[in-house]
């Protein structure tokens, strides 16, 4: 027993001496000989990652985290992309929806929506009835105050346009749809059609082909049209002058209002508070809207949404709204039932909605 330790031993010191490529002989040579090697950098993205697909009920296939947009010095932006059977292969154009999370402007995410459980299975049950979704991604205020968030979620519309033949698009029925800080986006990229203030960040300056870059493919964008023809806000903010915590002076720099809208302690820009209420810029050539509001939302005053529906029918604008009693902000209410309740009826009302305003047909 004595000796076999002893010679076991002597082969560990052995071991020790030899060359890590001697003893890893193929390893390395193995893996790299497997590896795709383009003739630039810009070569690279068409990766297996980029490819993957969710298959969901009804025949639809998700397109989890396709890249939109690259602005210079930020992460990729991207949106999940719901299609319906066929979309893109059978010659067909289907309506488009634009979805857009809320989160205070500052977190959220495309794949959650008030208290809806599992948000990607409902989106992709809006496309199983024949729609193209989209649930969009944008800059947070700690990244990039106001107007990047609304400047991103309309490249993602002009991106679904420039890209429709792949995806069976149809460029003439666009409903844009969020809730919270999402349907403030939603509103005011509803009523600002062709903005020029709200024109795409400049695309990003061509590199050398040794350095790297994330490619877009978002060829034409920039060309196409960011007007939708149907909105829905569900509990939006459209008019940030009258909304209390914008109100306070003494209000922290970290307010979530304050935060998007870049303010400083020395307060907010009147022009710039303007500019990001949906309400300064209503006109006789707005699509049809639908708001939807909690009576007890103790986040955005149910206020907003009446001063905003006053607004767009003063400009003979085609708007529905609808207040539901009990309800908190995200359609929390005091009682479980309740909440379940307002939710499925608010997600009934925009379907239907969307449906009248550019559904299939």
């Amino acid at each position: 027993m004595k000796r076999s330790v002893t010679v076991l031993s002597a082969l560990l010191c052995l071991s020790a001496l030899v060359p890590v490529s001697a003893r890893a002989a193929g390893a390395g040579a193995d893996i790299a000989a497997n590896a795709a090697i383009g003739a630039s950098v810009q070569q690279v993205g068409a990766d297996t990652l980029s490819t993957v697909t969710v298959p969901f009920a009804g025949g639809v296939t998700g397109l989890p985290e396709t890249v939109y947009k690259t602005v210079p010095g930020y992460r990729p932006l991207k949106l999940d992309l719901f299609l319906p059977a066929g979309a893109g292969t059978d010659g067909r154009q289907h309506p488009v929806i634009v979805y857009i999370h809320g989160g205070g402007w500052m977190g959220g995410g495309p794949r959650r929506s008030a208290a809806f459980q599992d948000w990607p299975k409902v989106l992709a049950g809006i496309a199983a009835k024949g729609y193209v979704v989209a649930s969009v991604g944008y800059r947070f205020s700690a990244e990039a105050p106001f107007p990047a968030a609304v400047k991103d979620v309309k490249s993602a519309v002009r991106w679904l346009r420039a890209n429709g033949a792949r995806y069976g698009v149809d460029p003439g029925r666009f409903a844009v749809w969020g809730q919270s800080a999402g349907g403030h986006l939603a509103a005011l990229v509803g009523a600002s059609c062709g903005d020029p203030a709200f024109a795409d960040d400049a695309p990003a300056p061509a590199r050398p082909a040794t350095v790297e870059t994330v490619p877009i493919g978002a060829g034409g964008a920039d060309q196409a049209s960011d007007c939708v023809q149907a909105v829905v806000s569900w509990f939006g903010i459209y008019d940030f002058a009258s909304m209390p915590s914008y109100l306070k002076q003494d209000a922290a720099t970290t307010d979530p209002l304050r935060m998007f809208l870049g303010c400083n302690a020395g307060g907010c820009d009147a022009d710039r508070t303007r500019q990001a209420s949906p309400i300064a810029h209503v006109d006789a050539k707005d699509p049809p809207f639908l708001l939807l509001h909690g009576r007890d939302d103790n986040v955005v005053p149910v206020a907003q949404q009446d001063r905003f529906a006053s607004a767009l029918s003063a400009s003979k604008v085609s708007v529905k709204t609808r207040v539901f009693e009990g309800a908190n902000h995200s359609w929390i209410a005091q009682a479980p039932e309740r909440t379940r309740e307002v939710s499925r009826q608010a997600l009934t009302d925009t379907i239907d909605f969307i449906e009248a305003a550019i559904g299939p047909r």
